[in-house]
This record gives structure tokens, C-alpha cells and sequence, in this order.
């Protein structure tokens, strides 16, 4: 959520934008300069004083609050007190999964066992733990990168090795699209991050995929996902010949 001081600061640029003083804003208001001017330095004031200003300015509160929280820096992780949260409830992880993939509400109910009622609840959800800034209609901005990612001994990731890894490799990995790939070597300690930056490339190029794709009819898509890692490691059962 966009906090006053940040809508303070869009307000006043707004004001040198639209040429208006501080006397002229002033007179609007019913107040003196000086006041006015010492409320916009402060930048802390009520909403409903944001709302009069926008009114000056001829300006919708609600376009404001929005470019003030599109201008917000998105996040490439979380902290392990919002990944504990996700973790807590998992019909809370499964929407929060949904909207990683920028799934509708209309889009999660009619695929999941969820109500609208529950799903516009978990939706609230993220927005106070600061995934999604939820807008009206139940439409949502999402506030993470496009390179975030869970954080590596985190919450999620624990939840992902100990729940998911061994249901994930069941698979055949044999379908229309699958595949999986097994490479052990030697490589120069020196080119191993650059490996691992080519496979930060595709996570990236999969996922702006993805949105691209979104324009697609829902038959023409279908659910992939991608697990990609690098680590050096060796097979326990080896490892215990090893001399």
C-alpha cells in the first residue's frame, strides 16, 4: 500500500507540474499559505486533506494512489516472516502460486475447490503481506520482479524440498513438451556461475513467456513448470566407494 509520505511527494510534483502555487493551493483549500507549506513539508496529513488537494489539482485520489504504487520498487525476494505466512495455510500457497502465474480470481475458482468468498479472502491476504496490492473489482497489481525468486533456504523452498521435490519426480517426464535432464562433470570453478546465470536466463525467458501467452485462449495453453538447479553433489551411493 502506498503510505501518506509517498503520497505527499506525488502530490506536491504534481503541483510544480500543474504550475499552481502554494498560494494558489492555499486559496483553494480556505488556508494560509504558511500552513499549507508546512503541511506538504511535514508530508504527513490526512486522506481526506490528499483528497481536497487532488480536488485542486483536478486530479482523481484514486490515479494518484495508483501511479504512486506502480513507481514502487518491486520485490526480488521476501522475508522469511511473508514466506512464513505463505507457507501457513496452503490454500494460501496455492493462490499465492496463482497469482505469481497473474491467474484471474474468476481463473483460480473455476480450477480450484475455492469459493469467490475464500479466494477474494486469500487475496486480501497477500496484499497485507505484500505480494499483490489487491484493486477494486478484485483485480491486483503484483509486486515482485520479474526475478524474484523464493529464498533459497527459506520457508517455501523448505516446504518445496520436504513436500513437493519427490511428488514433482514421479513423473515420466515423458508427455508432449517434458523432458528431463541429467549432466554430471568437472567444470572450472571460475565458469560455474556463468552456468548459472544461462539458467537464471531461461527461468526469465519462461516465465516472460508465460505473460506473453496470456493473450492465448485457455485451450491453447497448458500448465508447465520448470525446475532448474545446479549444485555440486554427488550420489550418496558413491560417495561411499569413494577411497
Amino acid at each position: 500500500m502506498s503510505t501518506t509520505a509517498d503520497l505527499v511527494i506525488a502530490l506536491k510534483q504534481q503541483l510544480k507540474s500543474a504550475r499552481m502555487t502554494y498560494a494558489d493551493l492555499a486559496r483553494s483549500l480556505g488556508m494560509a499559505e504558511s500552513s499549507v507549506k508546512r503541511m506538504l513539508a511535514k508530508g504527513d496529513m490526512p486522506l481526506s486533506r490528499i483528497d481536497a488537494i487532488c480536488r485542486a489539482l483536478k486530479l482523481d485520489f484514486a490515479d494518484l494512489a495508483r501511479r504512486v504504487a506502480d513507481s514502487q520498487p518491486l520485490l526480488a525476494e521476501l522475508t522469511q516472516e511473508q514466506e512464513r505466512a505463505v507457507v501457513a495455510d496452503k490454500k494460501l500457497l496455492l493462490v499465492a502460486i496463482c497469482v505469481l502465474s497473474q491467474w484471474t480470481l474468476e481463473q483460480i475458482t473455476t480450477a480450484y475447490r475455492l469459493s469467490a468468498a475464500e479466494g477474494i479472502k486469500y487475496l486480501a491476504q497477500l496484499d497485507r503481506i505484500g505480494i499483490i496490492e489487491l484493486r477494486p473489482l478484485n483485480r491486483y497489481r503484483l509486486k515482485l520482479a520479474k526475478a524474484f525468486r523464493w529464498r533459497t533456504h527459506g520457508p517455501v523452498m523448505n516446504f518445496f524440498r520436504d513436500d513437493v521435490v519427490l511428488d514433482y519426480y514421479s513423473g515420466g517426464f515423458d508427455g508432449p513438451g517434458e523432458g528431463l535432464l541429467l549432466v554430471h562433470g568437472s567444470v572450472s570453478r571460475s565458469l560455474a556461475p556463468a552456468f548459472m546465470e544461462r539458467l537464471q536466463r531461461v527461468a526469465q525467458d519462461f516465465a516472460q513467456q508465460h505473460l506473453a501467452d496470456q493473450k492465448l485462449a485457455e485451450s491453447d495453453r497448458e500448465g508447465y513448470t520448470l525446475l532448474l538447479g545446479m549444485r555440486r553433489w554427488e550420489f550418496a551411493a558413491f560417495a561411499a566407494l569413494r577411497r
